[in-house]
C-alpha cells in the first residue's frame, strides 16, 4: 500500500537566518517537533527554495521558503485492541491512564498483546505521536507489569518532546505507596545508590559501585506500621527500572510479594497465599508535571487498589 504524504511549505524568517536548519523549521512548522524535523531531513524529505534537497540538520537556514514532505506515518507492529482503560485526565496532547496491576506497558517477548499500547492504539486511533514516523502513542516513562497507578503518554509529538525533557531534569513528581517488610528506623530518609543491571541475572538490577551505574535516589517516609510490615511512601528523585524495589530491598525492608527482590518471611508468605496476592505492593499514587504545551500544573491522584487495600487490613495491628 502506497503512503501518503503531506507538503508544507515552511518560511524562515530572517531572524532565523543562520540557525540550524531542523531549529529554524521548528520555529516555522510548530505543528511538527524539532526531532521529527530531524529526521525528516536526514531522509531527504526537504528541499530549499531552488529544489535541492537538504539532508544536514546542523546545515544554516536561508531566508526563504522549504518544502518539508511529511509521508503518513508508519503503522507500527503492534495492534489495537478494544480493551477498557481508566483515563484519569485527556486532551488534545496527553492521556493519563491509571493502570491495573498485571498489565504491561509495551508489547515484548511474552507480551504480544493486551498491553496498554495496544489498548492506546484503539483508544486514539489517528491521534498518536509520530516521533520517528512510527504511528504509536508516545510512551515516556514506564512502570513494572505488576506495579499499579498512574502514568502518562504523550499524543503528539509536541508533548512527546516536553514530557521527555522534564523526565530527563527529573523534573516529574512521582509518588509510590509500597507495603514492605518490618518497620523501617529511621522513619524517613533517603538512598542514593546508582543502578544498572546485575552481572549476575540480567533480568535484575542492583546497586553497582565504580561508576557503572545510573543515579538513582529515592526518598521514603513511614507513613504507618503494620504487623510486622508497614505503609511507605517513596518519592523518586530519578526513575529507574525496580528502583523502588531494590532500594527499600537494599534498606533490609523489601517490598511483599516482590519475586525477584522480595525475601519474604513465612508469616507474610502464608497471608499473601490466603489473599492470593501475587505481585509486589506497590503503587504509582501521585503524578505531577507541566503541561508541556499549556504549561499548567497539572497534579493527579489514584487510590490504593483493592487487592492492597486487602493486603493493609489483613495486616493492620
Amino acid at each position: 500500500m502506497t503512503r501518503g504524504v503531506s507538503i508544507i511549505r515552511a518560511e524562515v524568517a530572517a531572524d532565523a537566518a543562520g540557525w540550524r536548519l531542523d531549529r529554524a523549521l521548528a520555529a516555522a512548522v510548530p505543528t511538527l517537533s524539532r526531532e521529527r524535523l530531524k529526521a525528516l531531513i536526514s531522509s531527504g524529505e526537504v528541499r530549499d527554495d531552488a529544489g535541492a534537497q537538504v539532508r544536514d540538520p546542523a546545515s544554516k537556514a536561508k531566508v526563504g521558503a522549504y518544502e518539508v514532505r511529511v509521508p503518513e506515518p508508519r503503522p507500527a507492529h503492534n495492534e489495537p485492541q478494544d480493551i477498557a482503560l481508566d483515563i484519569v485526565f485527556e486532551d488534545d496532547h496527553l492521556i493519563v491512564v491509571d493502570k491495573p496491576a498485571g498489565m504491561v506497558v509495551h508489547p515484548a517477548a511474552g507480551n504480544l498483546d493486551g498491553t496498554l499500547v495496544n489498548a492506546l492504539l484503539h483508544h486514539c486511533a489517528g491521534r498518536l505521536s509520530s516521533i520517528g514516523g512510527v504511528a504509536r502513542p508516545g510512551i515516556v516513562h514506564r512502570i513494572d507489569k505488576d506495579t499499579s497507578g498512574l502514568l502518562v503518554v504523550a499524543k503528539t509529538d509536541r508533548a512527546h518532546e516536553g514530557l521527555s525533557a522534564q523526565f530527563a531534569k527529573h523534573s516529574i513528581h512521582r509518588r509510590y505507596e509500597a507495603v514492605v517488610a518490618g518497620i523501617p528506623n529511621p522513619p524517613e530518609g533517603s538512598v542514593d545508590a546508582p543502578l544498572a543491571r546485575s552481572s549476575v541475572n540480567r533480568q535484575k538490577m542492583a546497586i553497582v559501585e565504580g561508576g557503572r551505574g545510573k543515579r538513582a535516589v529515592t526518598h521514603y517516609r513511614l507513613i504507618r506500621p503494620l504487623r510486622e510490615a508497614s505503609l511507605v511512601e517513596c518519592r523518586l528523585e530519578t526513575g529507574r527500572t525496580h528502583q523502588v524495589r531494590v532500594h527499600m530491598t537494599s534498606l533490609g525492608h523489601p517490598l511483599l510479594g516482590d519475586p525477584v527482590y522480595g525475601r519474604t518471611k513465612s508469616v507474610h508468605r502464608d497471608l499473601l497465599n490466603q489473599l492470593e496476592f501475587k505481585r509486589q505492593a506497590l503503587h504509582a499514587a501521585e503524578l505531577g508535571f507541566l503541561h508541556p504545551v499549556s504549561k499548567e500544573d497539572l497534579t493527579f491522584k489514584s487510590a490504593i487498589p483493592s487487592d492492597m487495600q486487602e493486603l493493609l487490613k489483613a495486616l493492620t495491628v
